[in-house]
């Protein structure tokens, strides 16, 4: 049985070509749909339907044009060059057999030479821009005009578009030749018709930016990824302006390679791989997985990240964890007379507490900063505190209640809560902010530290506070499973995921933690 084939249809024994007019330009085209007849002849049909779809496409395409008012718009039926000039010979050729079936003259009829030699100079890449503008120029807008390419002048994309398209003419002329003398049997000689696949009906775009959005509106009904969608759309906004194009069906790994490369310039390579390369490869192998996309591009696309030399722990040392800590429980923010180059009451607040509670959770510091006034609460005999993300984000993307030591409970933390007003502890931001805000807050935390130079060389300002507290726990025999949970760490292994970690766990763990030699004024 024959499989389907695309833009066919079938209605009482006649083939037609059949467009679907996407909704925001059907007030422009008149219609929902567009059709060609293509006869009752399968074959036939079969043969005529890449130029009867491919003229219907045009129309959608000058619509679209029409839509933007004559601004610059993406193909929306975008072929390679390669494809293009393929396209071209095909159509070239189509011509020449119908115009001898109509016209005795046209066997007859000479060859422009300049023209021929034109070509040849236009193949060898030997011609200017402007050269190649005014030998095929006209050509290249026919096929901007069916929605295949938007190729502008002056960019190698155009340039190659322009020599391809002599290719194809040069090679279509040699068959005119040919048949000229009764010889129908001749081949194009170019590697590039050739070598080449019959070109097909130009394929509707997969557009990078639907993918994306797809992909993450899916993590999003799982309740992940809520940071992915501001930090990838800049990547992908990149990624489109860098190939001059909005199809992921036509991105090759050459375009990732030198995109990687691109970036490399500017960008550590950590932060290429990690971000720009990785949220591409995840976007594009749910789309192969999810029957989006044939293959994957960016497979096999990697960057080679130089291993990092360390000299230290990443966390602080007893003496290192008291000398900051001292820090921050002494401070007091600077007096001055200015009301608006006052510190904000919950910055201060931050640079004391935060540095001094993530010592006692082993939290991340944005999930401190983050806290709000109903987060820390009573349970039974225990105070805990909740890091949730409906307070701004945490990265399992799931709650976790953390015990709260008695050291932070004798230094005054319950009563600090209990006389902040409703809402974030150490920021101002309001809710559809308040991530944001946190990481300014932590930034802060981090740069008034840094400023005092109380952080060794090679630890980081919040996150040092992290690695101290898995140290200190395995050395106080804390099982590694207690410990992930306190600190949101996913588990190693599936049976991890099986019984719960109660708060009275935590709790056992958390009083082995023996309390900091600091003093405090408040």
């Amino acid at each position: 049985m024959a499989g389907k084939v695309r833009h066919l249809k079938v209605r009482n024994g006649r083939y037609s070509a059949r467009l679907v007019v996407p909704k925001e330009l059907r007030s422009i085209v008149g219609k929902a749909e567009l059709e060609t007849q293509l006869g009752p002849d399968r074959r036939q049909a079969l043969a005529r339907l890449p130029g009867a779809v491919a003229s219907l496409q045009a129309k959608i395409a000058v619509a679209e044009r029409q839509s933007n008012a004559g601004k610059p718009v993406a193909a929306r039926y975008p072929m390679t060059p390669e494809e293009i000039a393929i396209a071209n010979y095909q159509l070239l050729i189509a011509f020449d057999l119908e115009i001898r079936e109509h016209d005795p003259r046209f066997a007859n009829a000479g060859f422009d030479d300049l023209r021929v030699a034109g070509l040849r100079a236009g193949m060898a890449g030997r011609l200017t821009d402007d050269a190649l503008d005014e030998l095929v120029g006209y050509q290249i807008e026919h096929f901007r005009n069916r929605g295949n390419t938007d190729a502008v002048k002056g960019t190698t994309e155009w340039r190659r578009l322009a020599i391809n398209l002599c290719v194809s003419e040069y090679e279509a002329l040699a068959r005119k030749v040919e048949r000229d003398e009764g010889d129908f049997t001749g081949k194009p000689a170019h590697p590039l018709i050739a070598d080449a696949p019959p070109a097909g009906t130009p394929h509707e775009p997969v557009l990078l930016m639907k993918l994306l959005d797809d992909y993450l509106t899916m993590l999003e009904r799982q309740g992940k990824g809520r940071e992915a969608r501001k930090r990838w759309t800049p990547v992908f906004n990149d990624l489109v302006a860098f190939v001059k194009h909005k199809d992921a069906a036509r991105l090759t790994k050459k375009d990732l390679v030198e995109w990687r490369d691109k970036k490399l310039e500017t960008l550590a390579a950590k932060t290429v791989a990690d971000v720009h390369l990785a949220s591409v490869r995840a976007v594009l192998t749910w789309a192969v997985e999810n029957d989006r996309l044939p293959s994957n591009p960016a497979d096999g696309v990697k960057v080679k990240k130089s291993k990092s030399v360390r000299t230290r722990e990443k966390g602080f040392r007893d003496d290192e964890a008291i000398v900051v800590l001292k820090a921050c429980r002494n401070y007091l923010p600077a007096v001055t007379a200015n009301p608006s180059n006052r510190e904000s009451a919950k910055i201060t607040a931050a640079k004391r507490w935060a540095p001094i509670v993530c010592a006692f959770t082993g939290a991340r510091i944005t999930e401190i900063t983050q806290l709000r006034k109903q987060d820390v609460r009573q349970v039974g005999d225990d105070y805990v505190l909740r890091i949730t993300p409906d307070a701004g984000s945490v990265k399992t993307a799931d709650y976790r209640d953390v015990p709260i030591h008695d050291q932070l409970i004798d230094l005054g933390f319950i009563e600090f809560v209990r006389e902040s007003v409703d809402g974030p502890l150490f920021h101002n931001g309001k809710s559809d902010d308040a991530l944001k805000s946190a990481r300014t807050s932590s930034g802060r935390v981090s740069n008034w530290l840094q400023g005092l130079g109380v952080i060794p060389e090679g630890v980081q300002p919040n996150h040092g506070w992290r690695h101290r507290f898995k140290t200190v726990g395995e050395e106080l025999g804390v099982s590694s499973r207690v410990l992930d949970a306190i600190q949101g760490h996913a588990g190693k292994t599936a049976g991890d995921d099986y019984g719960d970690i109660t708060i009275v766990a935590k709790r056992n763990a958390i009083n082995r933690f023996p309390r900091y030699e600091i003093t405090s004024n408040g």
